[in-house]
Order: structure tokens, then C-alpha cells, then sequence
């Protein structure tokens, strides 16, 4: 009944697969068996006091019952009662703490797992995604873990002594009684029956409102500015009402034979079938009044335990749902790891033949070569989508490529361990990510161990001190809270992290595009300060900032079709010189705006 191995380790055995919920649950499979037998047991000697009423009430009735046997079976009864209680206590007990175990257990091994997986994984899903797996979803495997088992063990033990204690009294009358039983999982069936046929439609028309909703806000800025009412707002509501209409259609059969279903075992119908049927077998002369009791004792018990085992399946479905969606984010595949890490001999990079596709048979990048020399400054350029940013998240290791070899000192980033390739390639990306930490803390994110002088400098060079120093608490400001900043500042303080890292290689990504133009400005003062005597590679948008890079690769349709520099491209009269056509022509469309 070990539970020290790990869900990443309950691999399918001997062939077989086990199912999500299996594997997410099996380090405390032995616990939560344990839990559930306990409960179990529990369940059953609390009812014992039941049945020693009714034998009570056969003693004192007696001319046999003494006070001494009668004193025994009190005894018995209030011993069986708290031992039960106990015994239930011990269960749930058992069981959170199951429940705190594999908490903590999926948390860790999903953290874990997400960092090794490719950093490409996160820009291809929401954080609503992964944190619904994290938080949401293990919420919902908590309610399984610390309350279903117990509560299954608790009803179904309840159920199996009190029907083995009817029968051990009469089971000819138990036959009779517990026939309410059988006929409410005949009409329970009927309402799960009659709910499955319409719960295709209840998915499709809460689709359709989840589609209205986002083009209703979407569109609610024209709604305001040209008074469009209708369309947007049109579809929101037919959508609503088209739901409303298709979940009466689901409910109705639902709520007739739950309604129906409830009825048959209610404590009073069953007791008055306990009634009814026992005064038949009294008057055929069967048994005798007395033992009509222990049935109108035990017999209304059943409902309560019949009914929470089908309230608590809902519970199993919600929860199986949850250990696909945790199960699956424990499956993600992870880049492999070097067997030894080699270290780069310098800071040269080769691109050699690589080739790329997101989904099979839809290349990204193909055939791809080049070289970054030391200390030079490379600008990839391109028409949107040609594949520039791929191939940038490719050099930082974002993920794989599917052919080729990228290398970095004459070692393959395959053969780099993750700390040493990013000591030595930093980045400043179009999409800058910071965390609820201060602004020094997320200057450091990559040197936790630099002093506030250091950080300082870095700040500097990025053109972003005298802005923190104008936050409530400066450098102690917390992003997101005391520390509210713009997209271009947000972007310099992502380039005093890469500073304070001092890589030899630097790679950005469109790193002004989302900036104004006096942030724009800033960023590109501070990148040229720090780009000196470093590997440059740029990925431009706009090409009068990458004019005298010591080479220019041209990316379209994910080959590289020219290379060379400003001048000489301009010269070839290709897709590099419309390209800057097309740029001077916006420029001059620019200039010619009324100012404000």
C-alpha cells in the first residue's frame, strides 16, 4: 500500500491502460481503499443500535427479557454506536490527508513537468488553460479524494447491513419491502435516458451563447459610436432564447422521472409499504406484530444512503473530466534533456538545414542556413508569416526543429543544458512577461544573487531607472499592484533582465513594435548602447532600423530567399528592395497625417 510513487510514473503495466483517473489517484490508491472500508464499517455498527432497539422491544415484551439481557443489549448498542463513529472519524481523517498528499503531489509534478517542457508550449495555449489544470481542476479531484470514497464506503455499507439484517429477520417480508428500490433505479435510468438525448443540443446552444457573448462585447464600441442594435446584440439574444427553449426540452423529462423516481423511496412511501405489507403477513399468520418493527426501523434508512450514491456519481463524472485535463498536462511532452551537458566553446551560432512545421505537412521554416558571427549584427526581415519568430523561438530552444541542427560554440543547443544556453543567448521579445514580484525582483528574475547597485546599472542602460524611481516605492514596487507601466516600459525593463544577464548573444524579436514613440525611442538608445560587442540578431518589422546590419536575411514562405547587405540587396531589385519600397511609402504616409 505503498504511495511514494509519482502519477508521472503510473505508466500503463503489462499493456494495459490504465484510465486518467486511475493514474492520477494511484499513488493513494491504498488509502483511499482503507478510507472507504473504514467508512464502511463505520456506517454499519452505527446502525446496529437500529436493530437493538427492536430486539429491545422484543425483551421487555417478553416473559423471558430480563433486565440484565436488556442492560447487555444497551450496552452493546452505544458501544457499536461510537466504535462506528470512530471508525468514520478515522476514515475522513484518512482520507484528507490522502487528499493533501496527492494535492501537493500533482501541483509539484506539474510544476516540475512545466519546466522541462518546450518554452514554445506556453505561447500555444491561454494561462487560463494551464491554471485550470493547476487550481480548478485539482480543486475538483479534492471533493473526490476527501469526500467520495468516505461517503461511498459510508452508503454502501449502510445499504449492505441493513439489507443483510432484513433478510436474516424475514426474508420473504425483505422481498416485499425492498421492491421501492429496484423500481427507483428503473426511473432513474429513464431520466438519465431522456436527459442524454438532448444534452448534445444543451452543449451546442451554450456554444452558440459563448460565441454571441464575445462578438456581443467585441462589438459593444460600434454598438456605442454608430447605434448598430441589432446583429451582435440580435444574435445574443436569439441564442439565449433558443437555449432557454432547448433546456426546457432537457429538463421536462428529467424532472418528471427524478420527481417520480424521489417519490417511490421517500422514508414515508417506503415506511407505509413496510406498514402495509407487514399487517398482510400478520393477518396470514406469517410472523407477529413485534417483528414488523425492525423493518419500519431500518427500511425508511435505505433512502438516505440510495439517494447520495447517486448524487455523489456527478461528483465521479466532474472529477474524471478534471484527471483527463491533469493528466493530460502531466503527459506534455518535454524537450530531452542532454545525457552531459556540453559547455560552447564561444559564441558563434550555426544554422544548418533546418526545417520546421507546427502541424505535419505544413513546413514553417525549410532548408534554413546561416551564420551568426561573433560580435556581428544579423536582421532577419520578411513579410508577416513568413516565419521570422519561429525562427528566433527555434535559436532560443522554444522548441526542436524537426530536421537540421542549430548550434551554438560548435555544440548542438541539443547538447547545451537549459542554465548554460540561456547565460549565454538572451532575449527581448515582442510579448513581454513579467511576475506579481517587485520591479527589482523582475530586473533579477535571472540573477536572484544581484546586488540592488547591479540591478540599478542594468536599469540604467535600459533607459528605465528614472521611471522606477517615480513609482510609489521604486525598485520595491510590485508590478501589477503599486507598479502600473506602459508596453514600452514594460519592454525596457525586460532589456535591463537580458542586461543584467550580460549574454554574449542577443536575440529580439519586433522589441519596439508595441511601443509609442517616445518609448520606441528609448528602447532603441538602450539596445544600441548594450548591443555593443555582441551577437545581434533582430527581427525587424520595420527595415530603416536594421539599414546597416552586417548581414540581412530575407525570410519568405519559411525559405531563406536573399542575404546579403542594405546596398547590395537594394541592388538585386528583389523581394528585400519592394519591401523597402513598400516601407519608404509608408513612411511618407506617415509624415503627411495632420498633427494632432
Amino acid at each position: 500500500m505503498s504511495d511514494s510513487s509519482s502519477p508521472l510514473d503510473a505508466a500503463p503495466v503489462g499493456g494495459k491502460v490504465r484510465s486518467p483517473l486511475r493514474r492520477v489517484l494511484y499513488p493513494i490508491r491504498g488509502r483511499l481503499a482503507l478510507a472507504a472500508l473504514l467508512s464502511a464499517a463505520g456506517a454499519m455498527l452505527a446502525l446496529v443500535p437500529l436493530a437493538g432497539v427492536a430486539h429491545i422491544a422484543q425483551l421487555a415484551l417478553s416473559e423471558s427479557g430480563s433486565s440484565g439481557a436488556i442492560g447487555w443489549a444497551i450496552a452493546a448498542s452505544v458501544a457499536s454506536l461510537f466504535t462506528g463513529m470512530t471508525l468514520i472519524t478515522a476514515a475522513e481523517l484518512l482520507a484528507h490527508q490522502a487528499d493533501n498528499h496527492i494535492t501537493h503531489h500533482l501541483r509539484v509534478a506539474i510544476g516540475q513537468r512545466l519546466m522541462q517542457v518546450p518554452l514554445g508550449w506556453f505561447s500555444e495555449r491561454a494561462s487560463s488553460e494551464v491554471k485550470r489544470a493547476m487550481q480548478d481542476d485539482i480543486g475538483t479531484l479534492h471533493s473526490l479524494t476527501a469526500h467520495f470514497f468516505t461517503t461511498l464506503g459510508r452508503a454502501v455499507g449502510a445499504v449492505a447491513v441493513s439489507v443483510a439484517y432484513l433478510f436474516a429477520t424475514d426474508w420473504c417480508l425483505a422481498l416485499v419491502v425492498l421492491l421501492p428500490f429496484p423500481a427507483f433505479f428503473l426511473f432513474l435510468h429513464r431520466a438519465i435516458k431522456a436527459s442524454a438525448a438532448h444534452m448534445g443540443d444543451v452543449v451546442t446552444g451554450m456554444a452558440r451563447i459563448d460565441n454571441a457573448v464575445v462578438e456581443f462585447i467585441n462589438g459593444m464600441p460600434l454598438v456605442k459610436a454608430f447605434g448598430d442594435h441589432g446583429n451582435a446584440q440580435d444574435r445574443y439574444r436569439a441564442a439565449v432564447d433558443a437555449f432557454a427553449d432547448t433546456f426546457t426540452g432537457f429538463t421536462r423529462p428529467l424532472v418528471t422521472a427524478m420527481a417520480r423516481a424521489n417519490a417511490l423511496i421517500a422514508p414515508v412511501t417506503v415506511l407505509g409499504v413496510v406498514l402495509l405489507a407487514g399487517m398482510l403477513f400478520v393477518a396470514l399468520g406469517r410472523i407477529e406484530p413485534l417483528q414488523i418493527l425492525p423493518f419500519a426501523l431500518v427500511t425508511p434508512g435505505l433512502c438516505a444512503p440510495l439517494q447520495l450514491l447517486h448524487y455523489i456519481t456527478h461528483d465521479l463524472n466532474n472529477a474524471v473530466a478534471a484527471a483527463q485535463r491533469v493528466q493530460a498536462l502531466l503527459d506534455t511532452p518535454v524537450l530531452p534533456a542532454p545525457a552531459a551537458g556540453s559547455l560552447p566553446n564561444g559564441s558563434e551560432i550555426r544554422v544548418e538545414r533546418v526545417s520546421h512545421a507546427y502541424v505535419p505537412g505544413t513546413p514553417v521554416l525549410n532548408d534554413v542556413s546561416f551564420n551568426l558571427a561573433p560580435g556581428t549584427t544579423t536582421a532577419i526581415v520578411g513579410p508577416s508569416g513568413a516565419g521570422k519568430s519561429t525562427l528566433a523561438r527555434l535559436l532560443l530552444r522554444f522548441f526542436d526543429p524537426d530536421a537540421g541542427r542549430i548550434t551554438l560554440g560548435g555544440v548542438d543547443l541539443r547538447q547545451v543544458e537549459s542554465r548554460e544556453l540561456y547565460r549565454r543567448i538572451g532575449f527581448v521579445l515582442q510579448d513581454v512577461r513579467l511576475i506579481h514580484a517587485s520591479v527589482a525582483e523582475n530586473i533579477a528574475l535571472g540573477q536572484p544573487a544581484a546586488t540592488r547597485e547591479q540591478i540599478e546599472t542594468a536599469a540604467r542602460l535600459a533607459n528605465i531607472h528614472a521611471r522606477i524611481l517615480q513609482l510609489p516605492r521604486g525598485y520595491d514596487s510590485v508590478i501589477g499592484e503599486d507598479a502600473q507601466l506602459s508596453g514600452g516600459e514594460q519592454q525596457r525593463l525586460s532589456i535591463a533582465r537580458a542586461v543584467l544577464l550580460d549574454p554574449p548573444v542577443l536575440i529580439l524579436d519586433e522589441a519596439t513594435a508595441a511601443a509609442d514613440a517616445e518609448s520606441e525611442s528609448a528602447i532603441q538608445d538602450a539596445l544600441s548602447r548594450f548591443a555593443k560587442g555582441r551577437t545581434l540578431l533582430v527581427i525587424a518589422h520595420r527595415l530603416d532600423t536594421v539599414m546597416n546590419a552586417d548581414q540581412i536575411l530575407v525570410i519568405d514562405q519559411g525559405a531563406l530567399c536573399e542575404q546579403g547587405r542594405h546596398a547590395g540587396l537594394l541592388a538585386r531589385q528583389g523581394l528585400y528592395a519592394r519591401l523597402w519600397e513598400q516601407g519608404r511609402y509608408q513612411n511618407t504616409m506617415d509624415k503627411a497625417l495632420p498633427a494632432c
